[in-house]
Parts: C-alpha cells; structure tokens; sequence
C-alpha cells in the first residue's frame, strides 16, 4: 500500500505566531546575550522559549525587532534561521563572538565579516551538495553595521573569517586559515550568509573578539557583557535604519 505524506514547512521549535516575529532581527548563540539585547528594546515581550532558543520582540527608535537565540553551531543555527523566515523575518543579523588571530586584532574589538569560509560538506553540504557557493552577507547592511559600532567607539576590522563545525578542533586549521588570509574563527557566519543568499533575505554579522589565538588572551566576563551592550545598540541602530 502507497502512504502519502504532504510534507508542510512550519516551525516545531520556535513555536511563535507570525505577528510575534518582527521583520527585522537580531540573533546570537548565547541566551544571555539575547537577555541583554532584549532590555535594549522598548516593551520586550517573551515570544518564545521552546527548546531554550529564547526569542524576544520589541521595538528600538520606533522600528520592530526580534532578538533571538540560535544555539551553536550550523545545525542548531540553520533551523533558527529557517523557521524564524517561516514565520516572517526578512533580515537577521548575527551578533556573535569569535576567535581572532590577526596581528591587528585583540581582546574587545569587533569583526565584521565580508565573508566567510567553510569546510565542504556537513549542514552547507545537506543544501549545497558539491557546490563551492560563497557565503557573504549583504555589503550595504554590513557597512552600515561598521558605522553604528564606530559611533560607539568600539574598535572594528572588516575581513574574512573562517566558519567551523567542531569547536574543539579549530586549531588545527589556524595557521592554514591565516595563510589564506582569513582574521577570525566563528561558527554560523557561512550558514547564515548562504541561507540568506538562498532563501532571499539579508543577512550581516558582527563578532566579539573573546579570544586572541595569536597572544594567547581571553575577554574578561564583565568587559564581554559590556561590550555586547555597546555592540548590541549599534546593530540595533543600524536595523532600525535600515530599509
């Protein structure tokens, strides 16, 4: 006997109605980041917690945003950016956090990535195949980005960063990644750059140096939660004027 099965797209982890999810959004790895970013927003309003992908929506100069978490890593973050389009989003970007190892870059500063690179295969490769596609965000966005977090006098450097799918196993590819001329190593960037690409939304990043690969250093917790509130409003500013 034939069983057929209608397969309909629709979120089963952020379990948000539509009208709950603004067009514009914010999305970090870290739920407490997300806390914060969401008591930047005027009338936050919890619209989802299922699965721990924490989601808030509210409004910032009058514009309405989301923030939300999307786990770690590209499975985790991949599903999040899907059903988050499901349900309406038009433009996210990643406010997230990376390791440098770039002579120019130290402890407290800001990547902003023009693009990213990616090993072949795994979550890209389950929509890509054996395609090479270049992961890179929208340029008009992502200088705007650049723009907000220099008039917070945050310390910014545009380049390419290097996509991982094992945390733990990132330091065996540094030195190939800084022959390539790459500056930073994070984990969702060429995922969220290529869905965006794929799926018709905008899409940009903004990374925290927390580790100096280079020197050796790490950010201290407080400085880190400061800094995600310094570069958590210029995203937020550069969303809200954004069109």
């Amino acid at each position: 006997m034939d069983i057929k099965h209608e397969y309909v797209r629709k979120p089963v982890h952020i379990l948000a109605k539509p009208e709950d999810i603004a067009e514009k959004v914010v999305a970090a790895g870290d739920p407490d980041r997300v806390s914060i970013l969401a008591k930047l927003l005027e009338k936050p309003r919890l619209v989802n917690e299922h699965r721990g992908f924490l989601a808030y929506t509210g409004y910032f100069e009058g514009e309405k945003i989301t923030v939300v978490t999307h786990g770690i890593g590209a499975p985790s973050a991949a599903i999040v950016f899907e059903e988050l389009l499901m349900l309406g989003a038009r433009t996210i970007v990643r406010l997230g956090s990376c390791g440098s190892f770039h002579r120019d870059l130290k402890v407290g500063d800001v990547v902003v990535p023009e693009g990213a690179a990616y090993i072949e295969g795994g979550t890209i490769g389950m929509y890509l195949g054996k395609i090479c596609y270049p992961a890179v965000p929208d340029f008009e966005l992502t200088e705007l980005i650049v723009s907000k977090l220099l008039e917070e006098n945050i310390s910014v450097k545009k380049g390419l960063v290097f996509s991982s799918d094992a945390f733990h196993a990132e330091e065996d590819y540094i030195a190939k990644c800084m022959r390539q001329k790459m500056i930073a190593v994070e984990m969702e960037c060429a995922t969220l750059f290529i869905l965006s690409r794929l799926k018709g939304f905008k899409s940009a990043s903004a990374l925290i140096v927390v580790n100096d690969l280079l020197r050796g250093t790490i950010i201290d917790v407080g400085a880190k939660r400061e800094l995600e509130k310094s570069a958590g409003k210029a995203v937020l500013h550069a969303l809200a004027e954004y069109s």
